[in-house]
């Protein structure tokens, strides 16, 4: 059974979600703050979060941004709950790591539509794909021959392999592969993936002009 923490401060939508996800069979866990929620997201490990963006004390970004910071917990599925349309509350969410969005208010119908969607995103068995990675080698396994990477081009390709098919902003792959702190030119990333595409072939990594790159789940 699939599990999904919500993260809410306000106690009716946290119920009528919880009603709505439970009769499609989920296990659902609850949370009135960000706080909490960290700490209950680090304990069970759910397959997704439903995440508000406005809450009191830790907000919703806040939260997304200590969970994607965390090892234990920074891949697990996050689709965020807002009732700010404005663009830049989107495009703040996407930068802190979100993998979906849904503004209230809620039609629950459509909000459990989309998180099958996420969910069955995240069920792609790399193992049955013509490329897989070896964390202990730092290698790639590209239809059975294994090519070793430098770590940086390694630590570059299994972020984009965590998450196939989401596109990934520039600034994102910076602090994720980089870190923060760490001053590198613009065209360091357009390196590193120009590299990794002479050693895994060409069709893998699809650049999206102007906003970043994604790994492509195909078996061609």
């Amino acid at each position: 059974m699939e599990s999904i923490l919500i993260i809410d401060d306000e106690i009716d939508i946290r119920e009528i979600l919880k009603y709505n996800l439970e009769k499609e069979g989920f296990n659902v866990f609850e949370s009135h703050n960000g706080v909490e929620g960290i700490k209950i997201a680090e304990n069970i490990l759910p397959d997704l979060i439903i995440l508000d963006v406005m809450m009191p004390d830790m907000d919703g970004i806040e939260v997304c941004h200590s969970l994607r910071e965390n090892e234990k917990t920074s891949n697990i599925k996050i689709c965020f709950l807002t009732a700010r349309n404005e663009d830049y509350s989107q495009i703040a969410g996407f930068d802190a790591g979100a993998d979906d969005y849904v503004a209230k208010p809620i039609k629950p119908k459509v909000l459990i539509s989309r998180i099958k969607a996420i969910l069955k995103r995240s069920k792609i068995d790399l193992k049955k794909k013509t490329i897989t990675i070896d964390n202990n080698r730092h290698s790639v396994i590209i239809k059975g021959k294994s090519t070793i990477l430098p770590k940086k081009e390694f630590d570059l390709l299994k972020l984009l392999l965590s998450n196939p098919n989401k596109v990934f902003k520039r600034e994102y792959i910076l602090k994720k592969v980089w870190g923060k702190g760490v001053i590198v030119v613009d065209r360091t990333i357009d390196v590193h993936i120009r590299k990794l595409r002479k050693k895994i072939g060409s069709n893998y990594i699809k650049t999206i002009k102007g906003v970043g790159y994604q790994f492509i789940d195909s078996t061609e």
